[in-house]
C-alpha cells in the first residue's frame, strides 16, 4: 500500500511515518510538504490513502480539502491535525475526508486508528462524537464536493440506473461507476445509493 503524509514540518511527518509502519510495515511512504507537493505526489504516487494536514502553505484549511476531493476523487483522505474543535472536525468530514486525526492523540489510539483507516473504514476522534451525543447537528451535505462526472454518475442514480447502464450511457467501466459512487456516498454522507438519492433531492438535484 501506498501513502502521502503531508505536513510542513518534518518531524510531524518523520512521527507520522513511524506509527504507520508500526501498523502496516510494508507501507510505501510518500510525503509533501505543501499544498503543491500534495498535488505532484497525488499525481506521481497515486496513493491509497492520504494523511494530510489543514495548515500546510497553499492548503487554506478545508477549502484545500475540497479542491483535492475535485481532483482525486479516487483517493480516501484523512486530516492529520493539531486542532481539536468539534466544529472543524465535523466540517472536513463534511467536505469528504474519510477520518480525522488530531495529532495529541496517544500513539495507540493513533495506531488504531489507522488501522480502521487502512482498512477501508472511518475514524472520529472522541471529542466530535461526544459533541454529536450532546445535541450539535450534524454537518449538512454538500453536493460542491462532488466532481462533475460524479455528479452525472449521481443523475444515473437519480433515474434508478444500475451500473452497467450507467456505465454504458458514460462511457466508464463498472469498476470506474463503483468508485465514483463510493465517492458519492463518502460526500453525501449516505450509507446506501438509496439514501444518496433521497439526499440529492433533498438538496434540490435534478436527474
Amino acid at each position: 500500500m501506498k501513502v502521502l503524509i503531508a505536513d510542513d514540518h518534518p518531524m510531524v511527518r518523520d512521527a507520522l511515518k513511524r506509527t504507520l509502519l508500526l501498523v502496516e510495515p510494508t507501507a510505501q511512504v510518500v510525503e509533501a510538504a505543501d499544498f503543491a507537493g500534495v498535488v505532484l505526489q497525488m499525481q506521481a504516487a497515486l496513493p491509497q490513502l492520504a494523511l494530510l494536514d489543514l495548515h500546510m502553505p497553499g492548503m487554506e484549511r478545508v477549502d484545500g480539502l475540497r479542491r483535492l476531493r475535485l481532483m482525486f476523487p479516487g483517493v480516501p483522505m484523512v486530516v492529520a491535525s493539531g486542532e481539536d474543535d468539534p466544529a472543524v472536525i465535523r466540517a472536513t468530514l463534511a467536505a469528504g475526508a474519510v477520518g480525522f486525526l488530531p495529532k495529541s492523540e496517544a500513539p495507540e489510539v493513533l495506531q488504531q486508528a489507522l488501522r480502521l483507516l487502512l482498512g477501508g473504514g472511518t475514524y472520529m476522534p472522541a471529542q466530535a462524537l461526544a459533541d454529536l451525543r450532546h445535541g450539535a447537528p450534524p454537518p449538512r451535505p454538500d453536493a460542491s464536493g462532488l466532481t462533475p462526472r460524479q455528479m452525472d454518475v449521481l443523475r444515473c442514480l437519480m433515474r434508478g440506473q444500475p451500473n452497467k447502464l450507467i456505465a454504458r450511457e458514460l462511457g466508464l467501466t463498472e469498476g470506474t461507476v463503483k468508485i465514483h459512487i463510493a465517492a458519492i456516498l463518502r460526500v453525501l454522507q449516505a450509507r446506501n445509493r438509496t439514501e444518496a438519492v433521497v439526499v440529492a433531492r433533498d438538496l434540490g438535484l435534478q436527474a
